[in-house]
C-alpha cells in the first residue's frame, strides 16, 4: 500500500521539474496538512516537494500487520523515481527522518529537523506524564479531551486560532484512524547507527517546548556529523504552525545553503 501523498513543483517553470527533491514529514499530532503554510513557498523556491501521511494519519489507514515508517517513505520515493531528497521533518517525523538518513545515507541530501524525536530516546517524566494522561482520556472515551490536551501541550502561545483549529482537526482524524486500527497493526522499530548519517543537518528546538525535544536538538551536533543547533526562544513544539512565515524563511535559507535549486 502506498502512503497518501502530494507531489508538486512549479509547472510554469521547466527548471523546477528537475529541481532538488524535498520530502516533508509530519509530527505525531498532525498529518501532511501541517505543511500547508510552507508547501507553495517551497515549490516556488524551485523544489520538487513531496508530503505524505504516515500510516494511521490523515488519509493513510493502518494495515493489519506491523509496519515501519522509514521503509514506507523510502518505498514512496522509489515509486516516484526519487533517488535522493532533502528531508524537512517535525517531531515524530524527525525521528523517522533520522532513521532514513542512518539506514540509507545515500538517499538523503540534507535534513532540517524541527523539534525532532530521536530513535531510542527515553522519555522524561514530563513526556511520560503527558502520554499517561492522553491514554486515560482515550480509555474513558473522551476523544475531545485528548484532542484539547494535545493542542494545549504542543502549540506555543504564538499559535493563532486557525493553527489551533488545524491541529484539532488533524489530531482528531489521527485518533479516528488509530482507534479503528485492525488487530495486528503497529510499528516495527529498528536500531540505527547515527554515525552513518552524513547529510548536513539543522536541528531546531523551541524555547517553550517540552524538555525532551530541547535536549534532543541540543545533543544532535554531538551525535551527527555536520549538524548545527538553533533554538527559537519563542517557539513551542510546532513552530511551523506558530510563526509560519518565519519558519518558511528559515527553511528556504537552509536549503539554499545545502541543496540550492536552479536559479
Amino acid at each position: 500500500m502506498t502512503l497518501a501523498y502530494d507531489y508538486g513543483y512549479d509547472h510554469d517553470n521547466d527548471a523546477t521539474g528537475d529541481g532538488p527533491a524535498l520530502v516533508l514529514l509530519h509530527s505525531g499530532v498532525c498529518d501532511r496538512r501541517m505543511w500547508d503554510p510552507q508547501w507553495q513557498a517551497l515549490i516556488d523556491a524551485g523544489y520538487r516537494v513531496v508530503r505524505c501521511d504516515f500510516r494511521g494519519f490523515g488519509e493513510t489507514p493502518l494495515p493489519d500487520r506491523r509496519h515501519n515508517d522509514a521503509e514506507d517513505v523510502l518505498d514512496l520515493l522509489d515509486t516516484l523515481g526519487i533517488e535522493r531528497a532533502a528531508l524537512i521533518a517535525s517531531s515524530y517525523g524527525g525521528e523517522v527522518a533520522v532513521e532514513i538518513a542512518a539506514r540509507r545515507p545515500d538517499r538523503v541530501s540534507a535534513m532540517a529537523l524541527l523539534c525532532a524525536g530521536l530513535p531510542g530516546h527515553q522519555p522524561t517524566d514530563e513526556l511520560r506524564a503527558f502520554g499517561e494522561r492522553e491514554d486515560e482520556l482515550l480509555e474513558a472515551g473522551d476523544v475531545e479531551g485528548a484532542v484539547e490536551l494535545n493542542v494545549e501541550t504542543w502549540l506555543g502561545q504564538d499559535a493563532d486560532e486557525s493553527a489551533r483549529e488545524a491541529v484539532r482537526g488533524m489530531q482528531r482524524r489521527a485518533f479516528e484512524v488509530q482507534l479503528a486500527a485492525p488487530e495486528g497493526a503497529g510499528r516495527n522499530k529498528v536500531e540505527v547507527d547515527l554515525a552513518a548519517i552524513k547529510a548536513p543537518c539543522l536541528a531546531v528546538s523551541g524555547g517553550r517546548d517540552l524538555t525532551d525535544f530541547r535536549q534532543i536538538a541540543a545533543r544532535l551536533p554531538e551525535l551527527l556529523a555536520d549538524t548545527r543547533h538553533l533554538e527559537l526562544p519563542w517557539a513551542g513544539h510546532l513552530p511551523g504552525l506558530e510563526r509560519p512565515a518565519e519558519v518558511t524563511a528559515l527553511l528556504t535559507g537552509f536549503l539554499r545553503e545545502t541543496v540550492p535549486a536552479a536559479g
